[in-house]
């Protein structure tokens, strides 16, 4: 099973929308070095496919794009949150394990706010980083190795 990365994003500060970047590091038990995120812990970093986005384009909720909902990685052509936790992804040269699928949405931050309901607490997943490098838009992710199903 495999995608594409579509956009890599980041913000400076917690709970507001990422913008996009040329390519971002990802370091080992780090996450992605300057994301207002990255820190030793299981949510590193967050992917989100745009395939869940188009669903809210769908659903009338206008001007929305990549960084919106605070994913650092927006992908393509992988069902996210269908992976099980345990499941390890290459994304472009970097090993990242799956650690947690969706997480409560906060109604007072801004991407709430702003787009009135959110996609990341179903369809959002996180990921610790096992092995480093660049990532970058046009980067192949994909699944290495799913474990955790018959957990």
């Amino acid at each position: 099973m495999s995608g594409t990365v579509v956009s890599v994003n980041v913000s400076e500060r917690k709970g507001t929308v990422k913008h996009p970047v040329e390519s971002v590091r990802l370091q080992t038990d780090h996450g992605i070095v300057g994301d207002s995120h990255a820190a030793n812990w299981h949510r590193q970093i967050s992917l989100l496919a745009e395939e869940s986005i188009e669903k809210m384009r769908a659903m009338g909720v206008p001007d929305l794009t990549v960084g919106k909902f605070a994913e650092n990685i927006t992908t393509k052509g992988i069902v996210l949150h269908s992976l099980p936790v345990g499941t390890r992804l290459r994304i472009g040269p970097c090993l990242t394990e799956v650690t947690q699928i969706g997480k409560k949405c906060h109604h007072d931050c801004e991407i709430f706010q702003k787009v009135g309901m959110c996609i990341m607490p179903t369809e959002g997943i996180f990921v610790k980083v096992l092995s480093e490098g660049e990532v970058r838009p046009g980067d192949e992710i994909r699944v290495v190795e799913q474990r955790g199903a018959e957990e």
